[in-house]
């Protein structure tokens, strides 16, 4: 009787892909933000691995920042701190946070007399870590650290080495000559750190960064998931190894590709088997995951023309008008809002050095040009800013405000204390 062969069956586990964590965790001295308190890096990583949403971040920011920053007193804006950056170079920085973190921190340094703001820093948000709120409800500071990661040892580390500065608040400036200015708008459910427009699609980017990784790795590897080889020449596990590194060697990779395959054998009976590997249509499934990643991403940063951006849609053709009035579409419901937030912020820091008719603004860009030189200027008082018409400006005010396009903004920003 023949020994009959045992077979053991096992199922393998399945993959599983874990939420993004939200979680704003106390620990001993700071509140982490996510499980692995890295979820501001966990941002920067989707906008570095998925084409489109960096393109949408990028774009968006450009728009915001537009032809940069525009004032009644112009000369103001060329010094901002003694590292030599000017207040433009601090609002492109600015940008970019408010849009990829939906926040920004700025280091408010006050002069020796405390009379004025003697200089501005930016802070990347990435660093901060909020300091537990005090009896009042107020974030009393933030840690500042850039390597706020699981993979360091920063639970071991001495709070004494890692920098902090007060939260703004220019009625202690006597004995906090340096403070944190942070700027975040109001989330239900979030107590200290904001979330970005976007954060409803985190998984769908991701998924978009995958799909590009499947496409990379499936060229990439060439001769592996497409053909299958047996060989008849009972080879030890050294021979077969040193027959897989010259197959790899010779066939696998892009550079390989359309080469000629020439085996020889001692015999028809030895020659190596090579069976196709049937495609289980996975590219095409893929394909249609990605128009659908796509149109998910736009939708969560609020572009409903891709043409804007130049990401074009096809079969659809987008004309002139039809783009210039999405493009207007998008300024005034994400652009703007966005500068409003900035200029807000700004603007408290411009007037206590300036005083009260100092006017600050954002020279937008034209999405076509006409050939007029007259340009769209939005201030934190929606006045057409520039150096002939300042006055008249100031004086045409009350009138412009009952236009229906015209959003006043409050004289106080938001402030985290």
């Amino acid at each position: 009787m023949s020994e009959l062969k045992k077979f053991n069956f096992r199922t393998f586990p399945k993959q599983t892909v874990n939420g993004v964590s939200l979680i704003e965790r106390k620990n001993q001295f700071y509140i982490s933000f996510g499980v692995d308190n890295a979820f501001p890096q966990k941002l920067i990583d989707l906008m570095n691995y998925s084409s489109i949403n960096n393109t949408c971040i990028n774009a968006t920011v450009e728009a915001i920042i537009g032809n940069g920053l525009t004032s009644n007193y112009p000369e103001t804006l060329d010094f901002a701190n003694t590292e030599g950056e000017s207040w433009n170079d601090i609002f492109k920085k600015v940008a970019k946070d408010l849009k990829l973190f939906g926040g920004f921190a700025l280091e408010v340094i006050w002069s020796k007399d405390r009379s004025k703001i003697a200089e501005v820093y930016h802070i990347d948000f990435s660093y901060l870590r909020a300091k537990e709120k005090n009896f009042r409800g107020k974030v009393p500071g933030y840690f500042i650290w850039d390597e706020w990661d699981m993979t360091t040892p920063y639970v071991n580390q001495s709070l004494e080495d890692i920098p902090y500065l007060p939260a703004y608040n220019p009625l202690k400036k006597m004995e906090e000559p340096n403070q944190i200015y942070a700027y975040y708008a109001y989330r239900p459910g979030m107590r200290y750190y904001p979330l970005p427009d976007y954060v409803a699609a985190i998984k769908v980017i991701e998924l978009d960064a995958q799909v590009d990784n499947f496409h990379l790795n499936n060229i990439t590897n060439g001769l592996t998931p497409s053909l299958a080889i047996t060989t008849f020449t009972n080879a030890n596990e050294e021979e077969r190894e040193a027959i897989e590194a010259m197959l790899q060697a010779q066939y696998a990779g892009t550079d390989n590709a359309g080469r000629l395959i020439y085996i020889d054998t001692d015999s028809p009976e030895n020659a190596p088997q090579i069976t196709p590997i049937q495609s289980n249509g996975t590219d095409e499934y893929y394909t249609t995951i990605n128009d659908l990643v796509t149109q998910k991403i736009l939708t969560a940063h609020r572009i409903t023309s891709p043409e804007i951006f130049g990401i074009m849609t096809p079969g659809k053709l987008g004309g002139k008008d039809e783009v210039a009035n999405a493009y207007l579409l998008f300024l005034n419901t994400v652009v703007k809002p966005f500068q409003q937030s900035i200029l807000d912020c700004f603007d408290e820091i411009f007037k206590i050095n300036y005083g009260d008719d100092y006017i600050l603004g954002v020279e937008q860009l034209k999405l076509f040009s006409d050939g007029s030189e007259e340009a769209d200027v939005v201030t934190g008082t929606e006045a057409e800013v520039g150096e002939d018409n300042v006055l008249e400006a100031e004086i045409e005010r009350a009138d412009r405000l009952n236009d229906p396009m015209i959003n006043e903004v409050g004289q106080e920003p938001a402030i985290n204390e």
